[in-house]
């Protein structure tokens, strides 16, 4: 066992649970590392029948990655140690994703970044009350990663165009109708769903115990999100909301003016690459050759200098607004890694 995560047999269950509430259970490189390995580990023990992952406090499953250690390596010089975390991180995600036995989250208060990435990949993802769920990385000059891409590409309309330039946060209904969640229970019931899969190894479990979710504003708003997120690049919806009716068109493009605008025009461009093809390691592929040069060339160490380190918040990004970067720039971003393309074990 491990400092910030448990990781155990229970049942016919194995069981993660991360530990870190005083830190909203962000994820560390040591954590990322301890799951992969319980879920390789698990893979061929035919004692386990599922994977539950679960986590300490009501305040969040997981609110994002520990970046503070990102931060300190990468202006210090060292980008290796981001992009170590990174490969290792997302390889994980895709191990959830890919998984043979069911995955079973339960997801409390704030899943963002990280913790989207552990807790929205498995097979019964279940939401309760309190869920927040959001995908804010163009704020600090990051794109929707951990997989984050390959959910919004496949989110009904253009919902994920919205959710991922925006960061706009999702109740429990917004995350089933978006496809970040499967199923709502109540929260006073996970005590007794999470004994009976225990006990029974049985995900079935999980539908009978769900309800119908709470109603959530998405569903109101597909249309008009559909109507002005269509655009073929950032500054084509930019320009759309600015001629668009208030309030939900000036809310949306405030939002989007606080993003990094590299990291807005390039989630626009990966969303619609992915959208015709959709595949979790294709993603998860893509969002790598845009972190592995975000400290370089993008405007991450600015946006959690300004968000975190300085928490000015006023961050200095390489472009002007939503309408001042050059396709070329996306593309640079966005090209293959060759070489130093992530990979993916076969095990």
């Amino acid at each position: 066992m491990m400092a910030d995560i448990v990781i155990r047999r229970e049942g016919r269950a194995g069981r993660i649970t991360l530990d870190r509430p005083q830190a909203l259970n962000a994820l560390t490189y040591a954590m990322c590392r301890g799951i992969d390995a319980a879920l390789i580990e698990w893979a061929g023990d035919p004692s386990v029948a599922l994977v539950l992952i679960d986590a300490e406090g009501d305040r969040a499953f997981c609110a994002g990655g520990d970046i503070a250690e990102m931060y300190a390596t990468g202006t210090a010089g060292d980008l290796g140690y981001g992009r170590r975390f990174w490969a290792d991180e997302y390889r994980m995600n895709a191990r959830i994703a890919g998984y043979a036995k069911p995955v079973v989250s339960f997801l409390q208060g704030f899943t963002m970044g990280g913790g989207v990435g552990v807790g929205c990949h498995g097979s019964h993802r279940i939401v309760g009350e309190t869920a927040t769920i959001a995908m804010p990385e163009c704020s600090i000059g990051l794109v929707p990663d951990v997989g984050g891409s390959y959910l919004l590409a496949t989110a009904p309309g253009r919902l994920g165009e919205y959710l991922g330039l925006t960061g706009a946060r999702m109740g429990p209904g917004d995350a089933i109708l978006a496809g970040f969640a499967d199923h709502f229970v109540p929260e006073a019931g996970w005590g007794a769903l999470k004994a009976r899969l225990i006990d029974t190894g049985d995900a079935g479990a999980v539908a009978e115990a769900a309800r119908a979710a709470p109603e959530g504003r998405l569903a109101a708003l597909r249309g008009e999100i559909g109507a002005l997120f269509a655009g073929e690049t950032l500054g084509d919806i930019a320009r759309a909301l600015r001629h668009a009716r208030p309030p939900f068109a000036d809310e949306a493009l405030a939002a989007i003016s606080r993003a990094a605008p590299l990291s807005a025009a390039c989630t626009v461009e990966m969303i619609h690459r992915l959208r015709g093809n959709p595949s979790m390691r294709r993603a998860l592929e893509m969002e790598y050759r845009f972190t592995w040069r975000a400290m370089e060339h993008g405007d991450f160490i600015e946006g959690i200098r300004a968000l975190i380190i300085d928490k000015d918040r006023a961050p200095r990004w390489r472009h002007a607004g939503p309408e001042a970067v050059p396709m070329v720039d996306v593309a640079r971003m966005l090209m293959p890694l060759g070489a130093e393309a992530l990979t993916f074990g076969e095990d």
